[in-house]
């Protein structure tokens, strides 16, 4: 089992996904919910077509973390 960072950005009308660790690998969906459902078929999906072409299967290596910051201290 592996355990890969997805980062998911808000956009105007969507949320978009993409895995740091597997370029090209991305997914968009109307709401959150749909887009981690989305993402997660992507995942799966791009190892599978890996294995086929017989590419080595990049090992997980990003990390994420909330950064919690002040408004007060930016002045803004």
């Amino acid at each position: 089992m592996m355990r890969y960072a997805v980062v998911i950005e808000k956009g105007e009308t969507s949320y978009g996904a993409y895995v740091p660790d597997l370029p090209g690998c991305v997914a968009v969906g109307e709401t959150i919910e749909e887009v981690k459902v989305l993402i997660q078929e992507a995942i799966e999906f791009h190892i599978e077509g890996m294995l086929e072409d017989e590419l080595t299967i990049p090992q997980p290596r990003s990390v994420s973390y909330d950064a919690e910051v002040s408004v007060k201290a930016m002045n803004l």
